[in-house]
Parts: C-alpha cells; sequence; structure tokens
C-alpha cells in the first residue's frame, strides 16, 4: 500500500509545477466550483497509478489543480463509494496520496437526506460530527505507523476552527446555515421511513452515501477537515416522500451557487496551518 501511494504521488508531482497544501473532493452541490478555479493543471485519474474510475452518472474522474481567487488548490472531481463495490482502501485511496503530496487541509460535500425536522430541502448543513454505519470500517487490517496510529483520536473530526468561520461567513453574507450530525451508510438506497426514525433518534441530523470514510483516513494522517452537506431530500416522520437519484442531483444543483459562495470564501480566508 506504502509504494502504491507513493508511486501514485510521484506521478502527479510530476505533472505540476506548484502543489498545493489544501484539497477540495467535489462532491454533490460542489460541482460549480471548478468554474472558479484557474485551472493550471488536469489530469484525468485513468492517467494515475493504482486510481480507481468513478462509476457513478454525475460524477467525474478528474485531479485538478489550480488558484481559487488567492489560493493554490488541488480538486477531485468525481469521488469513489463503498456502493460501487470498491473496498475500503480504495474509495479512501485518493486522500492517502493527497496527504503523500503535502496536503494539509481537506474540504468535502455531500448531498444528504435530513431527518431533522427544523431542516428544509436546499439547506446546507455544516457537518460538526458524524456516525459511521458502514459495515467496513477504512483503517481495518494492517496500520502503518508512517501514515498514522493504530488508534487515530477522533474527538474533533471537523475543524472547530473552519466550521465557526464558515458560520461567521454565512451570518456577515445573510447566508441561512444549520448545523448537524451526518450518518454514513453504504448504500445505495435510499433510506427506508423506518431507517429515518432510527438514525435520528440515535442522533443524527442527516444521512448519506459517502464522507465519513474519507474523513476518517484524513484524521488518522493528521489533516484538518470541514464538510459540509446540501439537505436534497427529507426523511422527517411523516414527511417521506419517494426521492430518485435525479431529484437529488436537481436539488443540489439548485443549492450550488450559496455552497460553493461559501466554500469559496471559507477557503481563501482561512489560515493554512
Amino acid at each position: 500500500m506504502l509504494e502504491k501511494i507513493k508511486e501514485s504521488a510521484e506521478y502527479i508531482a510530476s505533472k505540476v509545477k506548484d502543489m498545493p497544501k489544501t484539497a477540495v473532493i467535489l462532491g454533490t452541490g460542489l460541482g460549480e466550483l471548478v468554474n472558479h478555479i484557474e485551472i493550471t493543471e488536469t489530469i484525468p485519474y485513468s492517467e494515475i497509478p493504482n486510481f480507481p474510475v468513478s462509476t457513478v452518472e454525475g460524477h467525474s474522474g478528474k485531479m485538478i489543480f489550480g488558484r481559487l481567487g488567492s489560493k493554490r488548490i488541488m480538486a477531485m472531481q468525481g469521488r469513489f463509494h463503498f456502493y460501487e463495490g470498491y473496498g475500503m482502501q480504495l474509495v479512501t485511496f485518493p486522500v492517502r496520496v493527497m496527504k503523500q503530496l503535502g496536503i494539509n487541509t481537506l474540504f468535502v460535500s455531500n448531498a444528504a437526506g435530513a431527518m431533522n425536522p427544523t431542516f428544509r430541502v436546499g439547506d446546507l448543513m455544516i457537518i460538526t460530527d458524524h456516525i459511521n454505519l458502514f459495515p467496513e470500517h477504512p483503517l481495518r487490517g494492517k496500520n502503518y505507523n508512517e501514515l498514522g496510529p493504530r488508534f487515530p483520536e477522533m474527538s474533533e473530526a471537523y475543524s472547530k476552527r473552519l466550521i465557526a468561520k464558515a458560520k461567521q461567513i454565512a451570518k456577515e453574507n445573510d447566508i441561512r446555515l444549520v448545523e448537524g450530525v451526518y450518518v454514513g451508510t453504504q448504500g445505495p438506497t435510499f433510506e427506508t421511513p423506518a431507517e429515518y426514525r432510527f438514525f435520528y433518534r440515535i442522533g443524527g441530523d442527516a444521512v448519506g452515501m459517502s464522507t465519513v470514510p474519507e474523513v476518517i483516513v484524513a484524521r488518522h494522517m493528521g489533516m484538518e477537515v470541514f464538510g459540509m452537506s446540501v439537505v436534497t431530500d427529507l426523511g422527517v416522520e411523516g414527511v417521506v416522500e419517494k426521492v430518485s437519484h435525479e431529484e437529488v442531483q436537481e436539488a443540489a444543483k439548485k443549492a450550488q451557487p450559496i455552497m460553493t459562495f461559501i466554500m469559496k470564501e471559507l477557503i481563501n480566508q482561512f489560515e493554512e496551518m
């Protein structure tokens, strides 16, 4: 695994002149951010040694490098999901490569169904914590001390300072934000009404099929993380409606400009550590 990480990182480094320290995984709701990046290099996943290729409609497969405002960033256009059939080591492999390249801060986004009755479709939820319900843990198996400790500490999976900064940006621009706990499940089915009730009762506010594995691995390696969900459907008791992948994408598309604005401002205003 260490050799594969190194091989992938060396290939990417050979194609990029000025390596950034900040990375963004352009999940659902953040696709528009690409239009704000002054792109200097683009590398298709298919060209990177050991990289998987995304199979999900609506998810591209490119590593993008460039400038977002005043800051150099790396952007993953397209992520990998456990439900596609990949093992957790492959799902999180790009995050390992990021750290090998010197990335210290990771920004992630996703689409989520909300169980919290105060949330509305189109809301942006700052992820304050998560509940991992994936059937396989991304750190299961041999631990490599070069990557991180055997038993990583997770009391602050999502950076409090970045959360505070995002809230400040939203307040200054009169943008409605909600906060909550993200429940990560394997998918690919959307949730049943009983599952929504269960997730809410165990402390979840929204649920989705990504993010948690990547965040765990990022924190294992000491990266600072900020996450945001766009609420694309509701699983509130008595309000559960049928939902499709197309409807999720449409709801996320409507929320994109606001999420893009917040992420762009946050990335430009935070101080790299």
